[in-house]
C-alpha cells in the first residue's frame, strides 16, 4: 500500500510543476506589467465537460495557456487545463474543440475535419480517460472574430514506436512543407506505447 501511495505521488508531481510554472510566470509578468493576469484551472476526467469549461471561460475573456494529462491528488486520472487572461482579456472570440482518441489515424481524420471549420492546433496532452482507456487529447482553437481570414493548416499524425523511423518519417515531412506543432509518448490501439508526433503546413 505504501509503494502504491508513493507512485501516484510521482505521477501527480508533472501536474503540480505545471501549476507552479504557470503561478510564477504569471506572477513574473505582472510584476514587469501595470496590468494585473488571471488563470482559470479546470480539472476533469471528461473531454466533452473540459471543452465546454473551456468554452465558457472563454467567453469570460479567458484563453487557452497549457495542458496536461495525468494523476491529480484527489481526481484520479485528470486532464488539466490552465486558461489565462491579460489586462485587455481575449474579447471572448475564441472557440474551442477538444478531440480524444487512441487511433492516430482517427485522429488525423478529425483534426483536419476541424481544420476545415477553420480551428488550429493549440495543445495536445495523453491520459486515461474512463471509457476510451489511454488517449491522445488534443485542443484545437478558433478566432470567431477573424473569420474566413485566418490561417488554415493541414495536419498529419505519425505514430511510431522507434525514434529512428520517427526520424526519418519526419524528415520526408519536412521537405514536403510540414512543421512539427507537437509531441507526446502514447499507447496507440495497434503500436502500444508509441512516439505520437503531430505535423502541420499552411493550406494554399
Amino acid at each position: 500500500m505504501k509503494r502504491s501511495q508513493g507512485l501516484r505521488r510521482k505521477r501527480s508531481t508533472p501536474l503540480m510543476i505545471l501549476v507552479g510554472l504557470m503561478w510564477c510566470v504569471g506572477t513574473a509578468t505582472a510584476s514587469g506589467d501595470p496590468g494585473r493576469f488571471d488563470f482559470k484551472l479546470m480539472a476533469t476526467s471528461r473531454t466533452s465537460t473540459m471543452e465546454k469549461e473551456m468554452n465558457q471561460a472563454s467567453a469570460m475573456g479567458f484563453r487557452f495557456a497549457a495542458v496536461m494529462g495525468g494523476e491529480t491528488s484527489f481526481g484520479g486520472s485528470e486532464v488539466v487545463v490552465i486558461m489565462q487572461k491579460g489586462q485587455e482579456g481575449a474579447s471572448g472570440s475564441y472557440q474551442y474543440r477538444l478531440l480524444a482518441t487512441n487511433k492516430t489515424s482517427t485522429m488525423q481524420k478529425e483534426m483536419n475535419q476541424a481544420a476545415g471549420e477553420g480551428f488550429g492546433y493549440a495543445g495536445q496532452t495523453v491520459f486515461e480517460t474512463r471509457f476510451g482507456g489511454k488517449e491522445t487529447v488534443v485542443i484545437m482553437e478558433r478566432d470567431a472574430a477573424a473569420g474566413a481570414g485566418q490561417a488554415k493548416y493541414e495536419y498529419k499524425l505519425l505514430a511510431t514506436n522507434k525514434t529512428s523511423t520517427m526520424q526519418k518519417e519526419l524528415t520526408l515531412e519536412g521537405e514536403n512543407g510540414f512543421e512539427l506543432a507537437g509531441m507526446t509518448v502514447s499507447r496507440t490501439t495497434f503500436g502500444g506505447e508509441e512516439l505520437v508526433s503531430i505535423l502541420q503546413r499552411p493550406v494554399r
